[in-house]
C-alpha cells in the first residue's frame, strides 16, 4: 500500500484548536461547545479516546461509571462528542506549530479506493488559543530487537493476553506498579515470570510487591538490564547484563513485557513552551503555559503518579473555561 500526497495546502481557522483526542482533549472540546467557543479537535488516530483504547483492566475510579475496560468507556466519550456535535477531525497528524503566526501545520490521511491505499492532504490551521492534550506514551528500552518485536505486533497486555503464556517463560522489565501487577497476573495464569529491574529498589506499591516477592512462579532479577531482544519471527529470548558481569547471558523467553514508565508526547512544543527535566509541560493552575495562548492538559503535563482519567477531564474543562473568560 502506498500513499498519494496532496500538494495543495488548505487553510482553515478556529478560535480554539485542541491537539489530541484523549479524555483531556475530549473534555476541552465538550466545554468549548458548551461555552460557545469555535473549536476544532485534531486526532492522529482513526478514532477518539487516546490511551483509553489501551486499557484492558476494569476502570473503577471514574465517578459515576464502572467500565469493564477503556474501550467501553471510550464509547461513552465518543458518543458524548457526537451528541453535542463537537468539531473534530480524525486521521490528522500535527507536523509543526508556529506560535508567532498562530498556525498549526497538519497532514490529513484519508483512505481511498486505489492501489495506493491512502491519500494525504496538508492543512494549515490558524488559531487564537491552542490546547495541547497529546498525552504520553510507554517508554522504550531502545535496544536491538525492540523495534522488530514491535513491528511484529508482539506488544501484549498482561491482563488481556495472560492466558496465552500458560506454561511458558516471559520477561517483565520494570520496577513500578505496572511491572509488578503484570508479573502477578501472568504468574497467576500459569506463566513462569522473570521480573527484571536495574536496581533492588522498586517503585511499586506494597500491595503489589509483597505477593510478587512470595510467588513461586516469579523470579526477580535485580541489578540487571536488558541488552538485546532475540528472535527473528517471534521473541525467543532476551540478553541480560548483570552488574559486575562483563558478559551478557541469554534468558529464553516467549515474550518481553516492557513496563518502565511513561514519557510525555511533548515534542511538538519543544523549544516553544517551558518543560521540566522529564519533558512534561509546565503550566499554572489554569493550565496555561508560559505562552499566554497555549494551554496543556492531561498526561502531557501530569506526572504518572498523579495521572488519572478524571484528572485529565477536569483539566480540559479548566483550560476551556479560562479561554472562555479571556475570549469575551
Amino acid at each position: 500500500m502506498g500513499t498519494q500526497v496532496g500538494r495543495k495546502s488548505v487553510k482553515k481557522y478556529a478560535d480554539v484548536v485542541i491537539v489530541g483526542g484523549g479524555p483531556a482533549g475530549i473534555s476541552a472540546a465538550i466545554w468549548c461547545k458548551r461555552l460557545g467557543l469555535d473549536h476544532l479537535l485534531l486526532e492522529t488516530r482513526d478514532t477518539l479516546g487516546g490511551q483509553l483504547l489501551d486499557i484492558q483492566n476494569q476502570i473503577i475510579d471514574y465517578p459515576g461509571l464502572l467500565s469493564p475496560n477503556g474501550h467501553e468507556l471510550q464509547k461513552f466519550f465518543q458518543q458524548h462528542m457526537q451528541d453535542l456535535q463537537c468539531s473534530y477531525m480524525l486521521n490528522t497528524s500535527v507536523k509543526s506549530i508556529d506560535p508567532e503566526k498562530r498556525v498549526v501545520s497538519t497532514v490529513i490521511v484519508n483512505p481511498v479506493s486505489s492501489p495506493e491505499g491512502t491519500e494525504q492532504h496538508e492543512l494549515q490551521l490558524g488559531y487564537r488559543f491552542l490546547i495541547f492534550s497529546t498525552g504520553s506514551s510507554f517508554r522504550r528500552l531502545h535496544i536491538p530487537g525492540e523495534d522488530e518485536m514491535i513491528k511484529r505486533g508482539e506488544l501484549f497486555s498482561a491482563s488481556k493476553d495472560r492466558f496465552k503464556f500458560k506454561n511458558k517463560q516471559v520477561a517483565v522489565i520494570g520496577g513500578g506498579d505496572r511491572a509488578f501487577e503484570g508479573a502477578l497476573l501472568l504468574a497467576e495464569s500459569g506463566a513462569q515470570v522473570f521480573l527484571i529491574h536495574r536496581t533492588d529498589q522498586f517503585r511499586a506499591r506494597s500491595e503489589y510487591i509483597e505477593p510478587v516477592l512470595s510467588h513461586p512462579q516469579i523470579q526477580i532479577l535485580t541489578h540487571t538490564v536488558a541488552r538485546r531482544i532475540v528472535g527473528d519471527k517471534s521473541v525467543s529470548g532476551v540478553e541480560l547484563l548483570t552488574a559486575g558481569s562483563e558478559r551478557t547471558k541469554l534468558l529464553p523467553v516467549d515474550a518481553v513485557f516492557i513496563r518502565i514508565g511513561m514519557s510525555p508526547n511533548s515534542g511538538l512544543l519543544q523549544g516553544i513552551v517551558d518543560m521540566d527535566k522529564e519533558k512534561y509541560i509546565i503550566t499554572n493552575k489554569t493550565h496555561q503555559t508560559n505562552i499566554c495562548n497555549i494551554f496543556a492538559v492531561g498526561d502531557v503535563c501530569t506526572h504518572p503518579v498523579y495521572s488519572s482519567i478524571s484528572l485529565s477531564v477536569g483539566q480540559g474543562g479548566i483550560a476551556a473555561k479560562t479561554i472562555s473568560q479571556r475570549a469575551e
